[in-house]
């Protein structure tokens, strides 16, 4: 059964990009040292990818080349993506994605962005670990590592690492021993 992985990076104060959508906090950074986490390094564990439709057209509109020609690409979205950037499948249900992800043995899958997607998954309890890595920059504001959804949830700290730059990796998992999930009203 394939897990499914978060890996994302967050500013001190909790946000993913800026309230205009930018990475420039973020790419600021080129070059930093994380050895063994690496994304290039996690990346080659990953098998399937799935993104939402926010993260997608965010990728689309950058002029790097599509980055995830090895790795099965699903994208959930209600509507049709018309000349999509790289090879690519959609889906609409996230239950039925959910179930397909969880059929799978060929490799681990990477929710890839945040927002309402990784929000659904983390609703179910369809995400088994998460690295956040925390980068000492305060945004102010803009698109938040959780967004505000009424899930409460206890996950389990595997690992706390500080890197290079200031940087500190955070590793948790979403199953084991006090692992609730509930929605409060």
């Amino acid at each position: 059964m394939a897990r499914i992985l978060g890996y994302i990076a967050a500013s001190l104060d909790g946000f993913i990009a800026t309230s205009e959508d930018s990475l420039d906090w973020l790419f600021k950074y080129e070059g930093l040292d994380l050895g063994p986490h690496d994304y290039s390094v996690f990346l080659k564990r990953i098998r399937t990818v799935v993104m939402g439709r926010g993260t997608y057209d965010f990728i689309a509109g950058e002029p790097s080349p599509w980055a995830y020609g090895d790795q099965r690409v699903l994208v959930v979205s209600s509507r049709p993506i018309d000349d999509p950037k790289g090879p690519l499948q959609r889906r609409q249900d996230v239950d039925a994605l959910i179930a397909e992800l969880r059929s799978l043995d060929d490799g681990d899958v990477w929710m890839l962005g945040g927002g309402q997607l990784q929000m659904a998954f983390l609703e179910r309890g369809a995400i088994d670990e998460i690295e956040i890595y925390v980068f000492p920059e305060l945004l102010g504001g803009g698109r938040p590592l959780f967004p505000a959804a009424g899930l409460r949830a206890t996950p389990r700290l595997l690992s706390a690492q500080a890197l290079d730059r200031g940087c500190v990796r955070l590793h948790y998992a979403f199953d084991g021993p006090g692992q609730s999930n509930t929605k409060s009203s």
